[in-house]
């Protein structure tokens, strides 16, 4: 795919991996849509993109909505007149284990709650199902050449505390094999899915946490350090121009061999 004057959406696209993804692909000459739920940082993100020599429109966008997810897809065919990356990194993390006993008592004192659970699911996989159905019909609709990629995490190996977030990612983790498949059964071949699972990136969130947890994380990666958001952009851009990548998840984690939080 050549990516100057590709159309890509993103969801997510106020912050974090979507902003990375965003302003990289901007540079390199693609037409962006962003989608997210704050408003202020899709204004933010877009005036930096647009300061840079980028072109980028946005849309407030809630990523379990059918409807504000179909009209995503439709303001980038009727902006920009085609759709052909779609990278669904909308998601969030309400941790917690699912039970915690009190120290004095040994009885349960805490649970995760259905809402804590189903917000994450909500979110992670069910917006991230309508992200991704909707960018499909419209590139099998109109022929497009396109790429889908689904964000799963290296937490999709299980991780403490994130029975909900690490669900989500094991199963998105899935979905480039079993939608390929899909597509290759039907005879659609413009469509390729690849999904990518990153380890632990440096976005403002990661970066301010507890600084001793942090440092237990980083000793148990390769290179020392966390992955950079604009890491995980290059290698969805590679992916983009690389036909033979497809029907897989790629992890992307400085050689990620030990999870500090699990410990």
């Amino acid at each position: 795919m050549e990516l100057n004057g590709a159309v890509a959406v993103v969801t997510g696209g106020a912050s974090g991996i979507g902003e990375a993804v965003a302003k990289s692909m901007a540079a390199r000459g693609v037409q962006v849509v962003l989608g997210d739920m704050d408003p202020k940082g899709l204004e933010r993100v877009a005036a930096e993109i647009t300061a840079a020599g980028g072109s980028v429109v946005w849309s407030r966008c809630n990523v379990t909505s059918d409807v504000q997810v179909s009209d995503l897809m439709d303001l980038a065919i009727s902006t920009y007149g085609k759709l052909n990356i779609c990278v669904a990194s909308a998601g969030i993390i309400k941790d917690g284990l699912m039970i915690n006993l009190d120290k004095e008592t040994g009885k349960v004192k805490r649970a995760m709650t259905t809402d804590q659970f189903k917000a994450v699911v909500d979110v992670n996989l069910v917006g991230a199902f309508i992200t991704v159905r909707e960018a499909a019909i419209r590139m099998a609709n109109h022929g497009y050449q396109g790429l889908i990629v689904p964000i799963s995490s290296v937490n999709k190996d299980g991780q403490i505390g994130q029975l909900n977030y690490a669900s989500t990612k094991a199963a998105i983790a899935l979905w480039p094999k079993i939608l390929t498949g899909e597509f290759h059964s039907k005879g659609i071949r413009n469509i390729r899915v690849v999904a990518v699972a990153p380890g632990y990136v440096g976005t403002p969130m990661v970066k301010g946490m507890n600084q001793d947890a942090l440092a237990g994380i980083l000793q148990g990666v390769h290179i020392g350090r966390l992955i950079e958001p604009s890491e995980i952009a290059d290698i969805i851009m590679h992916t983009a121009q690389n036909e033979a990548i497809d029907a897989t998840c790629l992890e992307i984690t400085g050689g990620l061999i030990a999870n500090g939080l699990a410990k």
